[in-house]
């Protein structure tokens, strides 16, 4: 499970990437809001710690930014301050949950179990990107007509619509999407072949960009 930390106090940041990487993660470190948009929308993470005073960009804004994106990864702020105006402000930038400095680490890990478990959960009916609606659950992806999709085109069309404009390696794709199936990382590019001939039968505006065992971005036609 991948986490973003965006803390710009280096003792801090050394000792929760310590304490989070000996109970299974793996952690990102970031020390400014400007680093943490940049590896948001290149990467995919289960959960964000962002912390609010930080230079260059200040966590809310970098959260509302994520957010624009229309990435939903859980997120977690972290701020020294008790200040009501605080709380509400990094939740209504899209904060998920809230902990003031100091906290006790063993609160911060089952803050971020609560909030991967409910992610897991989260199935979100329909997904739109550019003329494109995914169906997820009626696997249809609809645009100036419509198309039915195999469970796995299906699967591997909502990791890139929930993700767009960034670029992921075979085995990332792979990773995500397969789990713990054995098919092996070849079988990525030949659902992304499925799923460019259906995107050009329903005349979509949007493209898989990328070659076989290279990197694939979902992205709007040029």
């Amino acid at each position: 499970m991948n986490i973003l930390l965006a803390e710009d106090e280096k003792d801090l940041s050394r000792a929760l990437v310590a304490v989070l990487q000996h109970n299974g993660y793996e952690v990102t470190p970031v020390y400014d809001g400007e680093a943490a948009v940049s590896a948001a929308k290149e990467h995919v993470y289960d959960c964000m710690i962002f912390d609010i005073m930080m230079p260059k960009m200040d966590g809310i804004t970098a959260l509302g930014i994520i957010r624009d994106t229309g990435d939903t990864t859980p997120v977690i702020m972290l701020t020294a301050k008790a200040e009501m105006d605080d709380k509400v402000t990094g939740l209504d930038a899209g904060a998920d949950d809230y902990l003031t400095k100091p906290f006790v680490m063993v609160e911060l890990l089952a803050r971020i179990r609560s909030l991967t478990r409910r992610r897991g959960d989260y199935n979100p009916k329909k997904l739109k990107y550019g003329s494109v609606t995914l169906d997820v659950s009626g696997l249809e992806l609809v645009s100036e007509n419509s198309i039915r999709l195999a469970g796995m085109e299906a699967s591997l069309m909502e990791f890139f619509m929930m993700n767009p404009g960034k670029s992921f390696s075979t085995d990332e794709i792979y990773s995500h999407v397969w789990k713990d199936e054995e098919a092996g990382p070849e079988i990525v590019w030949i659902y992304v072949s499925y799923l460019r001939n259906k995107l050009k039968a329903i005349a979509a505006d949007i493209v898989i960009n990328g070659e076989k065992d290279g990197e694939f971005m979902l992205t709007m036609e040029e």
